[in-house]
């Protein structure tokens, strides 16, 4: 199947291709051994990270320690480069 590229590198994709993986609006796109995949991703909307969040009993104090955390440890780093 034939997809053309338009002179600012869009490509329209065949419908039945993308009835086959389903509805999406992203790709990931790489270039693997000379040829371009694409790769249907979900974007999660911010409901569904809420309830994995509570799923996963992690709570507000929870996300501010681990970035505190990954903060010291980033800047550690830097001044172990310096």
């Amino acid at each position: 199947m034939l997809a053309k590229m338009t002179s600012k590198n869009q490509l329209t994709l065949p419908k039945s291709i993308t009835a086959a993986v389903g509805a999406t609006d992203y790709f990931d796109v790489e270039v693997r051994n000379g040829q371009i995949v694409l790769t249907p991703v979900r974007i999660q909307r911010g409901d569904a990270v809420r309830a994995k969040l509570a799923e996963l009993d992690i709570q507000e104090q929870d996300i501010t320690d681990a970035v505190a955390w990954a903060r010291q440890s980033n800047e550690s780093s830097n001044h172990k480069t310096k």
